[in-house]
């Protein structure tokens, strides 16, 4: 199935069973109104979580804003001649997988996704988020959902534009009154 790295025959190493299903939401590939350079996710964020998650026995499936194929930022890829994410051994470990390539390739569309089969979500940063995410009413009303059923919701860096906009069933903020961190608009 797209978009999804499937653990339900994951064997943890002290014989636990599977432990559930994480939803991981990326963006889709835009182009930056800034400086007109292609952007998206961050590798890292994605398969740093990602490597700690299926280890841990999680199933994990990737959504994106659009769905379809995904676009690393440059400045994250271990193998772009920049040399900014060269020391990041992990994603350069998933590169190599062909099940990682065609999770990437092939995400599912977040407007595909019921949040009653997961039990968490997880929002990737990158520097695509901050035009995906803001005002995403979809994304918003997603994340809210895992957030009002007692689920586990956590962003990642610029992924935190989302918390912006997202509210409750009151209207609220629902980062009002909590201590959050995000990037600015500086």
């Amino acid at each position: 199935m797209p978009g999804i790295i499937e653990t339900k025959k994951y064997v943890h190493p002290h014989g636990a069973a599977s432990r559930g299903r994480i939803l991981m939401v990326a963006s889709s590939p835009l182009i930056s109104k800034q400086t007109g350079w292609p952007i998206g996710f961050w590798l890292a964020e994605l398969t740093h979580p990602l490597l700690a998650f299926t280890e841990a026995g999680y199933s994990v499936t990737l959504a994106s804003t659009e769905g379809g194929k995904l676009e690393a930022d440059t400045y994250s890829d271990p193998t772009d001649p920049n040399g900014y994410a060269a020391s990041d051994i992990i994603s350069l470990g998933f590169l190599q997988r062909e099940s990682f390539r065609n999770m990437i390739a092939q995400t599912l569309p977040m407007s595909d996704v019921d949040a009653s089969g997961f039990d968490a979500i997880f929002l990737v940063g990158g520097q695509g988020p901050m035009y995906s995410f803001r005002g995403n009413s979809a994304l918003q009303k997603l994340f809210t959902a895992f957030y009002k059923a007692g689920k586990p919701a956590a962003a990642v860096c610029h992924a935190t534009t989302l918390l912006l906009d997202a509210k409750n069933s009151k209207g609220e903020l629902l980062v009002s009154g909590k201590t959050w961190t995000g990037f600015s608009n500086e």
